[in-house]
């Protein structure tokens, strides 16, 4: 049984008593092995849902919201485009139809509204200005802490080679703080060459490696520049190596190892920051 509330306001707010209620399928069962379909996915939290609101990348479509945390919320909903439905639900049906805990007691059903190819992207930025390259990053906090570094130090946009995983999933976006929602993103096909793609449009690979040629400290650039980060471990294949720029970060006692969204954060504050 459903209750539609706040009748001739804009903001369309219906209350859902029964877990099974169809209209909140989209909701059902997002545990973290669920992938985005369609482009669709789902962002959790107060912070993130503003962020969602506000970006221009991506659209909410609804979003479902515990009774006792709708009040404090309401001047951020304000923000929501016509057609967007808020359900009011209770604790029990939230963890009912999720399938664990949601204690944030927020979440929001979103789209991605453009899907540009890496070409289109690349080709449409800043003539200076960087771009980050990613190859084989599988961990999903990694990628939200990337796209969070991204979107800090104000890197133009992202690219992904096709064995990354998505920036969507629904812990990427969170550990992202939403900077998954607000970075433009593409991915390249598994029969692109990324490096050509980078360099046809400009870009200066600049790959990061323990193995590098020069320090991060050596480092300068101007001009299009692309950061290559690869996955913990192996890093990035020895292929794209050869042909890049190769960069190291000193680090003390011989140590050789730093996860790969730090060294995002580091690398993206020298070129963007150092004066």
């Amino acid at each position: 049984m459903t209750q539609r509330c706040d009748e001739g306001a804009p903001l369309q707010i219906i209350s859902i008593f029964d877990p099974d209620d169809n209209r909140i399928r989209d909701y059902r069962a997002i545990r973290e092995r669920d992938l985005t379909r369609h482009d669709h996915f789902i962002a959790e939290g107060e912070v993130v849902l503003r962020v969602l609101i506000r970006s221009k990348l991506c659209r909410p479509v609804s979003v479902m919201v515990v009774e006792n945390r709708l009040e404090g919320l309401l001047p951020q909903l304000d923000g929501l485009e016509p057609g967007v439905v808020v359900y009011r639900v209770s604790q029990a049906v939230i963890d009912s139809v999720v399938g664990f805990s949601v204690h944030r007691g927020i979440l929001a059903l979103g789209r991605r509204v453009t899907i540009p190819e890496p070409s289109d992207l690349l080709d449409r930025l800043a003539p200076s200005g960087l771009v980050i390259a990613l190859f084989g990053i599988a961990n999903h906090d990694n990628m939200g802490g990337i796209f969070r570094n991204a979107a800090a130090f104000g890197a133009m946009g992202i690219v992904l080679d096709s064995t990354c995983c998505d920036p969507l999933y629904r812990k990427a976006i969170r550990v992202s703080v939403g900077g998954t929602l607000v970075m433009p993103f593409a991915r390249f096909d598994k029969a692109d060459d990324p490096l050509s793609i980078l360099e046809r449009e400009g870009y200066e690979p600049i790959a990061l490696t323990p193995r590098g040629d020069e320090t991060l400290a050596q480092l300068r650039c101007s001009g299009r520049v692309a950061v290559l980060l690869g996955s913990e471990g192996p890093g990035l294949p020895p292929a794209i190596l050869a042909r890049s720029r190769t960069v190291t970060i000193p680090m003390a006692g011989g140590f050789d190892s730093l996860n790969v969204a730090t060294t995002s954060g580091i690398v993206l504050h020298h070129l963007t920051q150092a004066g």
